[in-house]
């Protein structure tokens, strides 16, 4: 390249070829837009070897709801999986929690990547699988705790529908932030059990069907760099009822420290992976809901408690610490006696 042809503005540090486009929030780094789709990808697909997250012939689900990072994800996806054979059988699994104005909206873009990427899509909700939508539980409970609810439902509707689909894993678009931000919260909430686990890449192998992250690494900043510059179609609005999220609190604060040092976030899910729990720490025993059969340390699931409050008209029924569960459920199930019984479908109406 000549003088009259060279680009004007500070060069790729990469190929030295083209201007910087960005500079990457994880290196620091001034790449141009070509270097930086080569990096991003790239760095996924060392992920998905080094930690063998994929067996070739193996079907799976992309947990798609419309955003950022599950769009990023299928389209990432798609490609490593034709340029580099993975010989894998893809699929979308959303789920639709009947938030009116947010949820419905996001799944229309979730039904364009369908066409867009050629995965078939699977859609499951909350009102087949517990008889309420968010809407409903939100209007009984109000905003506080909302999220709760919503957390544990969707986590188990994910589980069910991968099970539809008869899929060998899930893979959820879990970024390095929201790792971060996870053991934040459980080093805050004193949560051993899922502090010893949440950096990992698979996790619930003991569970129904394993689930994977592949985005373990990447920063979200460079998530929407990605879905910017490539143009694709997601959607952006943040859900109505989490404005008072404890998670948002943690999101700040990792927020800032990212600004103050970008390796922040990754020194966090480091340090979380080599927290080491005391041998005398009594851990909870995983065993099956008497009632569903899902995976749980009780003799409800979580899902299952929340449900019945829900129907008896008792919606902080298991809000808050798990420790007595089964007691204040049979306590309150007394003082519901005279209380109308909705008789929604019990959580699990769909088996695995």
């Amino acid at each position: 390249m000549d003088k009259r042809t060279k680009p004007k503005g500070r060069l790729c540090t990469l190929c030295n070829v083209n201007r910087a486009a960005l500079k990457r929030p994880k290196t620091l780094e001034q790449i141009c837009r070509e270097c930086f789709y080569t990096v991003f990808e790239d760095e996924i697909h060392r992920v998905i070897l080094d930690n063998h997250l994929f067996k070739p012939g193996e079907r799976i689900a992309i947990g798609a709801s419309g955003g950022k990072d599950s769009t990023v994800l299928a389209y990432v996806m798609s490609e490593l999986n034709r340029r580099h054979n993975y010989g894998l059988d893809l699929f979308l699994l959303s789920v639709d929690e009947g938030i009116t104005g947010y949820r419905d909206d996001s799944l229309e873009t979730v039904k364009r990547n369908e066409i867009q990427y050629g995965l078939p899509l699977k859609v499951v909700s909350y009102s087949e699988l517990y008889g309420w939508t968010m809407d409903e539980i939100v209007k009984l409970i109000g905003l506080k705790n909302n999220c709760t609810f919503c957390g544990v439902f969707r986590r188990q509707a994910l589980d069910r529908g991968a099970a539809l689909l008869k899929v060998d894993k899930l893979v959820t678009g879990h970024n390095a932030d929201d790792i971060a931000e996870t053991v934040l919260l459980n080093i805050l909430r004193g949560d051993i059990a899922r502090l010893s686990r949440c950096t990992s890449i698979i996790t619930g192998e003991d569970g129904p069907i394993p689930r994977c992250k592949p985005f373990k690494y990447t920063y979200e900043k460079e998530i929407v760099m990605y879905a910017y510059f490539k143009k694709l179609d997601y959607f952006s609005t943040e859900c109505i009822y989490s404005p008072n999220a404890y998670r948002g609190f943690a999101r700040e604060f990792i927020k800032d420290l990212e600004r103050l040092r970008p390796r922040a976030i990754l020194d966090i899910i480091k340090s979380g992976e080599d927290f080491r729990i005391s041998t005398s720490t009594k851990m909870p025993e995983q065993g099956t809901c008497e009632r569903c059969g899902y995976i749980s340390s009780q003799k409800w699931c979580k899902a299952c408690v929340l449900l019945e409050g829900l129907n008896r008209g008792l919606p902080k029924l298991g809000i808050g610490q798990s420790r007595g569960i089964n007691s204040e459920r049979n306590t309150n199930m007394k003082q519901a006696n005279g209380t109308q019984n909705l008789q929604s479908k019990q959580c699990g109406s769909l088996d695995f």
